[in-house]
C-alpha cells in the first residue's frame, strides 16, 4: 500500500509540489511588482513584439503569455507576438521539469524561446493575422442597450458571464467561476475554520521544503531523519498530507487554474498573489500526482513500461504535436509527468511542449477565435519540424 499508492502522493508533492510552489510565488511576485513594464513598452516598439512575446511566453506558467492576449485584440500587438508566446510556453508543465531538472528545464526552455521568436517574426514576415481579414457588418443595437467598447474585449469566465465592471481579487474570482480561497470551510468540513485555505497551504509547504531539500538532494538519510523522529517519516507524512492539501485546494477551485484569465494574470496585491500561487502550485500538484499514481499502478500491476507505448520516433512526435493542441494544461501536466518518470522520450516531450499553448488560449478564444485556431494550428508546424529533427540530431 505504501509504495503503491502513497509513496507516489508524497514523491508528487515533495520532489516537485513544494518547488512549484516556491517558484510559483517568486514569479508571482515578479509579475506583480514588474509586469505592466514590459508589455507598456510594446506598444511603442512593435518590431520587438515577437521577441518580447517569446521572452514573455518562455516565463514559466502561463500569466506571461495570458497578459498579451488583450493587447492583441486591442491591435496593440501583432500576430506574430502572439504566436511567439503561444509557441515558447509551456505552461505549467514547465514548473514539473524546473522542479525535476533545473539544468534540464533551462535547456529546453532555450529551446522553446528561440523556436518562439522565429515561428513569431516568420508569421509578421508572412502578413499572418485574422483579425486584418474584413469581418461582416454587426446588427444594429436596439435602442437602450449598449456594448463594451471593441477595443476593450471583456473575457468570459467559465460560465461565460462576463466580468462585473471594477471586479477584483475574490469578486473577480468568483465572477469567473474561481474559488474564494479563504474559504477553508469548503476545503475540509470545518477542520480548519479559522485557517485560511491559502495560510495552511503555505504553513505546511515550508517545513515539507525545509524536508525535501535535503532528501532529495540526498544530503541526508531518509532512514537515518526517520529513526531521529522516532520511526515517523517526515517525508512520506508530509509528502501525503501535501498532496491531500493540494486536492482540498484544487476541489475549492472547481478545478480551475489560478491564473487562466485576465483578472488573476494581473495580481493587484501580495495577498492576492500568494493565494494565486497557493491555487497553481496545488493544481500542477494534483496533475503530478495523478501522473505518479497512475503511472506506479500501471507498472505495478501490469509490468507495462512505457516501451510498449506508440511515443517513439516520428509516430511519437507526432502523437506529443496533436496532444498540445488540447487547450489549458492538465493534460500536458500529465504528459511531461510521463517523461520525468521515463515513460516518453525527449522528441515527444518537446513536440508537445512547443505545440501546447497552455491556458493563454482560453482568453484569446473568448475574444478572437478564428486568431485563437488558427494560432495553435500554427504551433503545431515548429512542433512536428523540431521533433523530428531531434530524432535524427539523438
Amino acid at each position: 500500500m505504501t509504495d503503491l499508492v502513497l509513496r507516489p502522493l508524497a514523491d508528487a508533492f515533495m520532489q516537485v509540489g513544494v518547488y512549484v510552489a516556491v517558484l510559483v510565488a517568486l514569479f508571482g511576485w515578479l509579475r506583480w511588482r514588474y509586469g505592466d513594464r514590459v508589455t507598456d513598452g510594446l506598444t511603442h516598439r512593435p518590431r520587438l513584439g515577437p521577441l518580447v512575446g517569446a521572452l514573455l511566453g518562455v516565463s514559466p506558467g502561463c500569466g506571461g503569455a495570458i497578459v498579451l492576449m488583450p493587447l492583441y485584440a486591442r491591435g496593440k500587438v501583432s500576430f506574430g507576438t502572439v504566436v511567439a508566446a503561444l509557441a515558447a510556453t509551456m505552461g505549467d508543465s514547465s514548473w514539473v521539469v524546473l522542479a525535476w531538472n533545473p539544468l534540464f528545464a533551462l535547456k529546453i526552455h532555450l529551446l522553446l524561446f528561440a523556436v518562439g521568436l522565429v515561428t513569431g517574426y516568420v508569421v509578421d514576415a508572412l502578413g499572418i493575422d485574422p483579425a486584418r481579414l474584413p469581418r461582416p457588418e454587426r446588427a444594429a443595437v436596439p435602442a437602450g442597450k449598449s456594448t463594451a467598447p471593441a477595443d476593450v474585449p471583456v473575457p468570459a469566465g467559465a460560465s461565460g458571464a462576463a466580468l462585473p465592471v471594477g471586479a477584483s481579487g475574490p469578486a473577480a474570482l468568483a465572477a469567473v467561476g474561481g474559488p474564494d480561497l479563504t474559504g477553508s470551510r469548503r476545503l475540509f468540513g470545518g477542520l480548519l475554520p479559522r485557517v485560511p485555505a491559502a495560510t495552511a497551504f503555505w504553513g505546511l509547504t515550508t517545513p515539507a521544503f525545509l524536508v525535501s531539500v535535503p532528501v532529495v538532494f540526498q544530503m541526508v538519510d531518509p532512514a537515518a531523519l526517520t529513526d531521529t523522529l522516532g520511526g515517523v517519516d517526515p517525508y512520506l507524512a508530509l509528502g501525503v498530507l501535501g498532496t491531500l492539501t493540494a486536492v482540498g485546494l484544487f476541489a475549492a477551485g472547481r478545478g480551475r487554474l489560478a491564473d487562466d484569465n485576465l483578472e488573476t494574470a494581473h495580481p493587484r496585491s501580495m495577498r492576492e498573489t500568494m493565494r494565486h500561487s497557493a491555487h497553481e502550485a496545488s493544481f500542477v500538484t494534483v496533475w503530478v500526482a495523478v501522473a505518479y499514481l497512475g503511472w506506479q499502478i500501471v507498472t505495478t500491476v501490469t509490468g507495462f513500461d512505457g516501451s510498449q507505448l506508440a511515443l517513439t520516433g516520428l509516430v511519437g512526435v507526432l502523437v506529443g504535436a496533436a496532444i498540445g493542441l488540447i487547450p489549458g494544461c492538465a493534460v500536458q501536466i500529465v504528459f511531461t509527468g510521463l517523461y520525468v518518470s521515463g515513460g516518453l522520450p525527449l522528441p515527444t516531450l518537446v513536440a508537445n511542449a512547443i505545440s501546447q499553448d497552455g491556458d493563454a488560449l482560453i482568453p484569446l478564444a473568448a475574444m478572437r477565435r478564428h486568431s485563437a485556431a488558427l494560432a495553435t494550428v500554427i504551433t503545431t508546424i515548429p512542433a512536428a519540424a523540431v521533433g523530428a529533427a531531434l530524432l535524427v540530431l539523438l
